[in-house]
């Protein structure tokens, strides 16, 4: 076992929902502490640093609307084997392909409103979570 941490954002169609807490609630129940959570508007700017990976994709201008539309939830959590264990919780990015009861599967719209995004490896947890948040900010 393995203790990590991992970057997570609920987003703005799962924020208007008021689905914060049912989210929330599937993260604790997968055994991940959530060790610094804040609830913020982000900016076109923070959106388009954040998803700058996807920046040649057909729907990176989209993505970065959906993400500066609303307010979303943005936390890091933290616990045995973090990153592969929130990916679990999560289900598939498509949420038709999504196991039951997984967070996509139960609260996202479709794929582009897909409510939860996670880090995918190590080294990118470290870097969204450094954009977030300052290490006082988090406590576990």
């Amino acid at each position: 076992m393995t203790m990590q941490r991992t970057f997570s954002i609920i987003k703005p169609d799962a924020t208007r929902r008021n689905l914060t807490g049912a989210i929330n609630a599937k993260i604790e129940a997968a055994g991940l502490r959530i060790v610094a959570q804040k609830r913020v508007h982000m900016t076109r700017q923070q959106a388009e640093t954040f998803y700058a990976v996807h920046k040649e994709r057909p729907f990176f201008g989209e993505l970065v609307e959906q993400m500066s539309a609303a307010p979303v939830v943005v936390q890091v959590l933290q616990g045995d084997n973090a990153i592969a264990r929130y990916r679990d919780v999560m289900g598939a990015t498509n949420p038709a392909n999504a196991a039951a009861g997984t967070i996509r599967k139960e609260f996202a719209l479709n794929m582009g409103e897909n409510s939860v995004h996670g880090s995918d490896a190590p080294e990118t947890a470290a870097i969204e979570i450094a954009q977030w948040f300052a290490g006082n900010e988090i406590v576990g």
